[in-house]
């Protein structure tokens, strides 16, 4: 392309210098004589003359009839300027001293040279200068000529009648000066006029095309080219315009558009214009990121992901990464990847389109929250009868934990973001279908989540009775809801714990001790574990019978009974019984006198030990004797000086008896041969008194003592035989 022209001007210039004259007294200079009068330059004439003797300066004048143009000059030659080109002038010179000037000189004829051209110069092409100029008045010719500015190489002349030229074969890029003048018919130059003009470079070569994908630039690259002063590289699509200007073999265009095809051009130019346009060199940026990413995860597990197709793409890359920095991809030409996904996992999916540019930008990263994992190891750490407290390990993704007990029509959830949940308020011995959910807010609640079956633990029986049987035997009976359920009673007391167990509604129980106090209660226990007790029911056992029991006979007709205390005894009933009667006496001592019992009869001995509530033990223990009746009648009869039988009745029943005298002198004894009723001893000395007691004697070989004391005076003198002198009677001690 060729640049604006240009014009050149020549450089003329004038001086007009306008004399006054004045009249002097004294005597004027010579006039000059004009020698010649020429014309170089179209703006003067160049006068030449004689010099004048004395005069100091000349007025030259030149006029062409309409006007007049004077100048002062010093001495010959003088030089008239301001005149028109192709001109006739009439030229004189006048002298100039200190006593005035002299007349003018005879006139001389003198024509301007021809006017410069006014050149306008261009590059039409890198090879080529075109010189223009208008028509120079009085001209029928032109004189071109144009060689290197640095004088280097040929000239090219070039005479013409015409008012332009060109050059051809010229260096592109290169400074040319042209210069140009005029002739006339003459054959006479006129004034010439410079100008120095660069054709315009030639178009780059080698253009390299390096492509950013990253940055979306692009940065071409060629062979400078020779007088270009800049560059200007064009990247051209169907919808756009882009470009960057340079001083250097390099430019970076910014900006480009993803998907888009350009045509890469790179323009050289100087103040002479441009070059053309190189080759264009084709571009294809990356792809655009491939956009209306959609997610769909069906069946759970598995992910689709599609996206829209992009122009320029020839291949898809889909990247999943999962919030635990694990990442998956996956190379496909079509519009969707299919992924495996875990629960409580959140995917961030981002989609490339790829072309021999490279990668597309990125696009939107899209999310994509998987649903809460289910809790899978559910264990029961407490199952009761109207209660269920299970826990399981934390779950990912779970945020809450939904928990649901099913029975059929009845429901009983519970909410907590703890791995654990205490489902209260349940029925006893009731089968739960119970389902532990996940939930986020972002998926909401895993409903795929399995369940297990927890039946809670049995109802507590509820006692119905407790009742003893004549053999100390403790029949509990209760009432139950529960299915196959063992239930235990427990007796629990400070004697310890005693227990018995049954699968119906009533269990026995024996062997309890006697005299405590027991708390029965019931449990029931299945698979599902134990009820609560039953409310407990106290029970007293009778008291315990005394260990030992004691008759000691006091007098003939009252004993003495004695025990031992009788565990849980508060009072005790003591009877002694035979044909003739009965004894009784009630106590809350471990003994008791009974009176009115007859001598020598068999009775039978029982006690009853009551409680404070008045439960009863009935105690038996062996038969009793009384003792034999004292005898009656008794008598001493002297056997001698020394010897004394004492003699008495014997009272019912047959009993041994023996025979005690107490003396001042020793006590003397004597008992009586089987079935007698008198004893002798003998060797007694007289002289004395003594307490004479006959007594029966009880089987084991006691003694009796309450029977009454005679006392008898046993004298030296009379008779050796006859009785013994009764001194009176003594009360048994």
């Amino acid at each position: 392309m060729a640049g604006g022209h240009k014009k050149c001007l020549p450089l003329i210039g004038f001086t007009l210098i306008c004399l006054k004259l004045v009249a002097s007294a004294k005597t004027a200079p010579d006039i000059p004589t004009i020698d010649q009068a020429y014309s170089k330059i179209s703006n003067s004439i160049t006068v030449e003359w004689a010099t004048v003797p004395g005069a100091t300066s000349y007025l030259l004048t030149a006029e062409d009839g309409d006007t007049v143009i004077e100048t002062t000059v010093a001495n010959s030659p003088g030089t008239v300027t301001g005149l028109k080109a192709a001109t006739l002038y009439q030229i004189t010179v006048r002298s100039i001293s200190a006593t005035g000037r002299s007349q003018a000189s005879p006139p001389k004829q003198a024509k301007t040279v021809l006017a410069a051209p006014i050149l306008e110069v261009s590059s039409p092409s890198p090879d080529s200068i075109l010189v223009q100029w208008e028509a120079v008045y009085m001209a029928i010719g032109f004189s071109v000529s144009i060689m290197r500015a640095n004088g280097l190489g040929r000239v090219w002349k070039e005479n013409t009648t015409n008012t332009s030229l060109t050059f051809t074969s010229l260096d592109a890029g290169t400074l040319y000066t042209i210069k140009a003048y005029a002739w006339n018919a003459n054959g006479t130059p006129g004034d010439d006029s410079t100008c120095n003009q660069r054709t315009s470079p030639q178009a780059p070569a080698n253009i390299q095309v390096s492509f950013d994908s990253g940055a979306l630039k692009a940065s071409v690259s060629w062979a400078p080219t020779e007088g270009a002063f800049n560059y200007t590289v064009m990247a051209s699509s169907d919808s756009s315009k882009l470009s960057c200007s340079t001083t250097l073999s390099t430019c970076t265009i910014s900006s480009l558009q993803c998907g888009t095809e350009y045509l890469i051009s790179v323009l050289a130019s100087n103040d002479a214009g441009s070059s053309q346009s190189t080759s264009a060199e084709a571009l294809k940026t990356v792809a655009c990121a491939p956009g209306r990413v959609t997610i769909r995860e069906d069946p759970p597990g598995h992910l689709s992901v599609a996206w829209s197709s992009v122009d320029l793409g020839d291949y898809y890359v889909a990247f999943v990464k999962s919030d635990d920095g694990l990442e998956v991809h996956c190379n496909t030409s079509l519009t969707q990847c299919n992924f495996l996904s875990e629960c409580g996992f959140t995917y961030f999916i981002s989609v490339f389109a790829y072309n021999k540019a490279g990668q597309s930008p990125l696009g939107d990263v899209v999310n994509y929250t998987t649903a809460p994992c289910c809790p899978t190891d559910i264990n029961p750490v407490l199952v009761s009868s109207d209660r269920v407290e299970i826990v399981w390990s934390p779950v990912r993704g779970a945020e809450l934990y939904e928990t649901k007990a099913v029975d059929g029509f009845n429901v009983v959830e519970c909410n907590d973001t703890a791995p654990a949940c205490t489902l209260s308020a349940l029925e006893c011995d009731t089968k739960y279908n119970i389902t532990v959910y996940s939930f986020s807010e972002v998926r909401g609640s895993n409903m795929s989540c399995t369940s297990q079956f927890i039946t809670t633990a049995p109802c507590r029986p509820e006692i119905k009775n407790v009742s003893k049987d004549a053999f100390s035997t403790i029949n509990v009976h209760w009432r139950s809801t529960n299915d196959d359920a063992t239930y235990t009673v427990t007796a629990h007391g400070e004697k310890g714990r005693y227990l018995c167990s049954s699968r119906g509604e009533s269990c026995t129980m024996g062997g309890l001790p006697c005299g405590s106090m027991f708390s029965i209660t019931v449990v029931a226990e299945t698979q599902a574990g134990r009820s609560l007790p039953s409310y407990s029911v106290p029970l007293e056992t009778v008291p315990c019978c005394p260990a030992g029991l004691t008759v000691t006979q006091v007098t003939q007709s009252v004993i003495n009974v004695s025990w031992t205390a009788g565990t849980g005894a508060q009072t005790y009933v003591t009877v002694l019984e035979s044909h003739t009667g009965q004894s009784k006496c009630l106590t809350h001592q471990n003994q008791c006198l009974l009176g009115c019992i007859a001598c020598g009869i068999n009775y039978t001995v029982a006690l009853k030990a009551i409680s404070a509530t008045g439960l009863t033990a009935d105690c038996t223990y062996q038969a009793y004797s009384s003792s034999a009746c004292c005898p009656l009648g008794v008598k001493l009869y002297r056997l001698g000086p020394n010897g004394i039988r004492i003699y008495w009745q014997a009272s019912r029943g047959s009993a041994n008896y023996s025979t005690d005298l107490y003396g001042s002198k020793g006590i003397f004894t004597c008992a009586p041969s089987a079935g007698l009723s008198f004893c002798d001893v003998t060797e007694i000395p007289c002289g004395d008194v003594y307490t004479v007691m006959v007594s029966p004697v009880s089987e084991t070989g006691l003694k009796l003592t309450f029977c009454p004391k005679k006392i008898y005076s046993v004298t030296c003198s009379g008779s050796t035989l006859g009785m013994v002198i009764y001194r009176g009677k003594r009360n048994a001690e």
